[in-house]
């Protein structure tokens, strides 16, 4: 059974700092590229950043030199830091396996960025 497990959201105001994860399913995650994917009300999900299974990350142009994505192997886990916040980040975020639409989503991390 599929899982992906995304915790660690919550409000913070603009220029602070948070980080968010997902437990991925052991059956999944050392095989798949991984996407950390965001969607706010009226707006399309989009993804703001991914990681190989080898490490190499890519990010979009909105989040791009303040958000770093990370995983950790050992605990099955993918991470996204987010610094700089400000109040367009806010949306709902989702891990899931790139290209890979098949798959289940979870239940995402609400991220509220405000003053």
């Amino acid at each position: 059974q599929v899982q992906l497990v995304e915790s660690g959201g919550g409000f913070v105001q603009p220029g602070g700092s948070l980080r968010i994860s997902c437990v991925v399913s052991a059956t999944i995650f050392s095989f798949y590229d991984m996407g950390w994917y965001r969607q706010s009300p009226g707006k399309e999900r989009e993804l703001v950043a991914e990681i190989t299974v080898g490490g190499i990350t890519n990010y979009g142009d909105s989040v791009k030199g303040r958000f770093t994505i990370s995983r950790d192997n050992a605990k099955n886990t993918v991470y996204l830091q987010m610094n700089s916040l400000k109040p367009d980040d806010t949306a709902v975020y989702y891990c899931h396996p790139v290209n890979r639409p098949h798959y289940p989503w979870g239940q995402g991390t609400q991220v509220t960025v405000s003053s």
